[in-house]
């Protein structure tokens, strides 16, 4: 991790410029290492936040707590990274800092303690939101780590980054039916262990960044002349956000709900829910994998449209199967539709690739805060009909992707 792959900050600026983005750092290929560790940092941090939905069940039951309750629990959550996210990436657009997130990680660190003891629902809500201000922290400055470490191959390295994430939020079930269901809240606390890992991580590749941003001042880049214009950016970033919408309140309303869809419906324990969940989650993480060199081969616009659109008719079916069904087409919804996430996430750095911090903390800050309002206003939902109602509705939200016929053609290198 010693061994620094040299990328200045040009690199981060120059995906549509008339020259090609930094030839050397290209030639010399991703740098592995560095990736690997974002991405295990990833895992971390995501595993830790997924067990915030995962112990709702017990939550609940302790605290005789109704939908709307569990939804404000991710909401506080979601809010707290949404609102920062920007923040962070405008600011370290300006000034890297290559030691805040070993730092970010110490307030998800405490959330986990705070949580594990918490006895009333203010507590709990604090708990949560301190986890997901250090999730503002990690992901602006994390996912500009993985471009400085992608050698050119940005999808490649977002996919990477994302696949680390995705993991994360699938075992975050798995480890809530092995211990916290078991044990109780208080195993929460055996969890900042998790934490206090990623910390360490965190500071190492903190000082296998701090020489990739010394002193270089960012040149005048001249603008590709097939590149759009502001306006089109303008449209293209909005159509951007509400194709993340579609796809991150759907995952939203599976990720959140899908354990309590299952007991209700089918009848099935706790533990055996969330392994389902486990399962969905997991071919997101696939999916989420897939799509960033699906996007650097094929184009980001065509993987966004197949991704979105190619999902309709399997969410469709899913409120109307079975069982086994519904598990297979979990698995079939969660490869196509997160598959679209680096995709979305690139395109939108490429669009404004002088901003890359910001609209870095702008994307993941939204998806955050589109899953947290979402789960709110679902849960609501819930409380006045029922989650079957709830996952016949959200089943129409792919189809938002026919907005992806707006996005603009981006020059060659840029893609």
């Amino acid at each position: 991790m010693n061994k620094s792959v040299v990328v200045s900050e040009e690199t981060l600026t120059e995906p549509v410029v008339v020259a090609d983005v930094a030839p050397a750092a290209k030639a010399a290929g991703p740098a592995y290492v560095v990736l690997a560790g974002i991405s295990f940092s990833h895992f971390l941090n995501d595993t830790m936040q997924s067990l915030i939905a995962s112990v709702y069940p017990i939550l609940k039951d302790t605290y005789a707590l109704d939908f709307a309750q569990i939804g404000m629990i991710t909401l506080a959550f979601q809010f707290t990274a949404s609102l920062l996210q920007p923040v962070v990436g405008h600011y370290t657009d300006k000034k890297a800092q290559p030691y805040s997130l070993a730092i970010g990680m110490a307030s998800t660190f405490f959330g986990l303690l705070l949580l594990s003891a918490a006895h009333q629902y203010l507590v709990i809500l604090v708990a949560a939101a301190l986890v997901g201000l250090g999730s503002a922290v990690f992901h602006p400055e994390s996912a500009r780590i993985a471009r400085l470490a992608s050698g050119g191959r940005y999808g490649f390295a977002q996919s990477v980054f994302q696949l680390g994430g995705s993991f994360g939020t699938s075992m975050g079930p798995v480890l809530a039916a092995l211990i916290v269901v078991p044990f109780g809240q208080g195993s929460i606390a055996w969890f900042s262990s998790i934490a206090f890992l990623a910390i360490l991580i965190l500071w190492r590749i903190g000082r296998w960044y701090a020489p990739q941003i010394k002193a270089k001042k960012m040149a005048a880049v001249q603008a590709h002349p097939e590149a759009p214009s502001s306006r089109r950016v303008a449209v293209a970033l909005l159509v951007l956000v509400a194709l993340l919408f579609s796809k991150q309140l759907y995952v939203s309303s599976l990720s959140s709900y899908y354990i309590f869809y299952l007991i209700d419906r089918f009848g099935v324990s706790t533990q055996a829910a969330q392994i389902y969940l486990f399962i969905f989650l997991a071919a997101n993480a696939v999916g989420a994998f897939l799509g960033g060199p699906l996007g650097d081969r094929f184009g980001r616009k065509i993987v966004i449209w197949i991704s979105i659109l190619g999902a309709l008719p399997f969410t469709l079916a899913l409120p109307y199967a079975g069982l086994v069904g519904s598990a297979v087409l979990s698995v079939i919804i969660g490869l196509i539709i997160s598959s679209t996430t680096s995709s979305i996430i690139v395109f939108a750095q490429e669009l404004v690739p002088h901003r890359f911090g910001m609209i870095s903390g702008v994307f993941f800050g939204v998806a955050f805060g589109i899953g947290g309002l979402g789960a709110a206003v679902l849960g609501k939902l819930a409380d006045h009909t029922s989650i079957e109602f709830v996952y016949q509705v959200c089943a129409y939200l792919p189809a938002i992707g026919l907005l992806a016929v707006f996005l603009p053609k981006l020059p060659r290198h840029a893609r």
